[in-house]
């Protein structure tokens, strides 16, 4: 395969099992940090601003996930397609509520690990459903016009929508693998709305009816 593999879409959207599934495949794929724990987003966002090669000091892998970083993420998917020709994208994606849920379970998760240790710099401490919705639209929107015209080089994949294997291999040029699509961290639509609502019920204090 020529090119690299990038994951474009947001975080919160499979990007965990995308980098299972690359590296079932054979590919050399990292996610989030690099293998000295350095964070790929910010080694692709310092290059990003000093005009350097976009993956400079990470070039060496096939596939990249959890890299974006507001609010450049438009700009550095579009700096990866101009400066790494022939690569594959894959727009990884997640119906809007179940996202906006997975992303305020996350930043309830980090609340309290600021409370057990308040001395840390911990990210991710605020509930913005608005300017993520927002967030969405803006960058899949962008995503579909870049590529409204190419359409061969760019996969759609949604794990809570069944996607795997089949969709993947077949993007890729792939054989499929004799094991299961790997699914870490994924909630579908119907498990995040019943997790959310169990939620609420706790904490009203109510119980279902039936």
């Amino acid at each position: 395969m020529n090119g690299k593999v990038f994951c474009i879409g947001l975080n919160k959207t499979g990007t965990s099992s995308l980098h299972a599934a690359f590296r079932i495949l054979g590919l050399k794929s990292v996610h989030y940090q690099d293998e000295t724990g350095a964070s790929i987003k910010d080694v692709i966002l310092d290059n990003y601003l000093a005009g350097r090669y976009i993956l400079q000091g990470i070039e060496g892998y096939d596939a990249y996930s959890d890299w974006d970083k507001a609010p450049h993420t438009i700009d550095v998917f579009k700096e990866f397609d101009r400066q790494c020709p022939g690569s594959k994208f894959i727009v990884n994606t997640r119906e809007l509520e179940a996202w906006l849920t997975s992303r305020e379970r996350h930043v309830q998760r980090q609340q309290q690990e600021q409370l057990r240790h308040p001395d840390r710099d911990v990210p991710w401490l605020q509930v913005d459903r608005e300017g993520w919705t927002r967030q969405y639209r803006d960058h899949y929107a962008a995503v579909a016009a870049h590529f409204r015209e190419r359409p061969d080089d760019v996969l759609v994949f949604d794990v809570a929508q069944g996607h795997g294997w089949a969709e993947l291999c077949s993007f890729l040029g792939f054989a499929v693998p004799e094991v299961p699509f790997p699914k870490r961290n994924a909630l579908g639509a119907r498990e995040a709305f019943l997790a959310n609502f169990k939620d609420k019920i706790g904490q009203s204090g109510e119980q279902p009816i039936g």
